[in-house]
């Protein structure tokens, strides 16, 4: 199995966060690999990474990094490959490193979901590479309709929660 998506952190400590992403791909049946490096402390790893993904088969990186957030930014200018930046809750309540992903430098676009948003990234990622791919598209599709029961059932259970003046 070659991987399609490529998972990689600023370290294993934004492992409970990114787990979403992995469990998304692994109920969705695709391929991927998880890997931690650092854009200050493993530059040339970093390098190596971005600019052999496209060699090796992956078609989007999802990048999360806290603090500084450089990883997903520094990825992006390697590579032709898109990258999905997940700002992490390392500080400020991950603010600090929402603002360091978002402001990149025209030419260097990193697609950015919100702060902690593993699982929005994983569903982007998948929706990227099922461009195309007929079977991806009713996987994803039937994702989709997955969540839209999920409110419908809510709705059935708020329907027996009784309050007094409750109109519903």
């Amino acid at each position: 199995m070659k991987p399609l998506v490529s998972i990689i952190m600023g370290s294993t400590s934004d492992l409970p966060v990114m787990e979403k992403a992995a469990k998304f791909f692994d109920e969705m049946e695709i391929p991927f690999e998880i890997n931690a490096l650092s854009a200050h402390r493993t530059p040339e790893a970093v390098e190596q990474f971005a600019k052999n993904a496209r060699e090796k088969g992956i078609k989007v990186i999802i990048a999360a990094a806290g603090m500084a957030a450089h990883l997903p930014g520094v990825i992006a200018a390697m590579t032709p490959i898109p990258v999905i930046g997940v700002p992490i809750n390392a500080s400020l309540d991950g603010v600090d490193a929402l603002f360091a992903i978002v402001q990149m430098p025209p030419g260097i676009p990193v697609a950015t979901v919100g702060i902690n948003a593993s699982l929005n990234a994983a569903i982007l990622a998948l929706q990227m590479i099922a461009t195309g791919d007929e079977p991806l598209q009713r996987k994803l599709i039937a994702y989709k309709e997955g969540l839209k029961k999920k409110i419908t059932d809510a709705n059935k259970e708020l329907e027996a929660v009784k309050f007094r003046f409750k109109t519903n």
